[in-house]
């Protein structure tokens, strides 16, 4: 849902507008679209868009959500039945869908067909080495995650010219012009408005100049600067204090509905005993209203 907060919400966006400077004036198909979001902003510049998802629900939705946009249909189908004509889409695109399904081989085939003679896959998946390995991390949802070398065999069967691009959320020093980038590609989003992102850096923390008393002098390059963190030790401390307060809050949920239970039953005991305690008042009053007359004949003593 375009409207969630977190990792999520940079990963799938940014696939987005990757996939939007390649989908200008091309029949696209997004496949396992979800909401729909993503197909509506590649609408935007493409010649037609499809968006397909296995999900009623979704498709409902995202026909509802995203009426009257030019060129934008949905469809419900199954990726490896895909409701398209062989050779009918000139970018085909699908982020995170080969983790969740067992057929890889079937979903690959049917992009075969549908895909036109010239025309180009954009394709995302984990890479279980990083995802799963080597951050000791179990995705529910993944029913069969890919290593490097499984996915190059997997496309290169049948697509044997690849580009490979790496794409993580980490923490990075970047370095940008204020104008548009003559070189590299930089954007920011907004919760708000997240499809559509500024070409520059709207708020940043340090200037940096580069001065001289001639243009000559200052250049005209105007490239995005970007320094990484290859041991992601900042990005590891923020992955492990985010699941530590995760699993705090999850423990301290599971308290409070234990507390609840518990008070619910204490409440329950001590409207039980209040019963019992009105009870032997009543039966205490019926012994002693016996005991009077005993006590008048002499029978019992008072």
């Amino acid at each position: 849902m375009p409207g969630i907060q977190g990792e999520m919400w940079l990963e799938h966006w940014h696939r987005y507008h990757f996939a939007s400077r390649l989908a200008a004036g091309k029949r696209v198909a997004d496949v396992a679209c979800g909401e729909g979001y993503g197909s509506a902003l590649l609408a935007r510049s493409a010649k037609s868009v499809v968006g397909v998802d296995v999900s009623a629900e979704a498709v409902g939705h995202a026909r509802r959500a995203y009426e009257g946009v030019a060129g934008l249909r949905y469809e419900q189908g199954s990726c490896t039945t895909l409701p398209l004509e062989a050779g009918s889409i000139d970018l085909f695109v699908s982020f995170e869908t080969l983790e969740h399904i067992h057929e890889h081989g079937a979903f690959l085939d049917e992009i075969a067909r549908v895909l036109a003679p010239g025309g180009t896959l954009l394709l995302s998946c984990p890479n279980k080495l990083e995802y799963s390995d080597r951050r000791n991390y179990q995705n529910e949802f993944h029913v069969r995650e890919l290593y490097r070398d499984e996915l190059s065999a997997l496309v290169t069967k049948r697509f044997p010219h690849v580009r490979w691009f790496g794409h993580r959320l980490d923490f990075h020093s970047v370095i940008t012009p204020e104008s548009a980038a003559t070189r590299g590609e930089f954007f920011e989003a907004t919760l708000q408005v997240p499809a559509q992102p500024t070409q520059a850096m709207a708020s940043p923390l340090y200037f940096i100049l580069v001065a001289g008393r001639t243009p000559e002098s200052v250049g005209a390059d105007a490239a995005v600067s970007v320094l990484g963190d290859q041991d992601h030790f900042l990005y590891a401390d923020y992955f492990a204090v985010t699941r530590a307060h995760r699993e705090e809050q999850a423990r301290r949920e599971q308290l409070e509905r234990d507390a609840g239970a518990h008070a619910e039953a204490l409440a329950a005991a001590q409207a039980q005993l209040a019963a019992r305690e009105a009870q032997l008042r009543r039966l205490s009053g019926i012994r002693g209203w016996l005991r009077r007359p005993l006590v008048h004949l002499g029978l019992l003593r008072d």
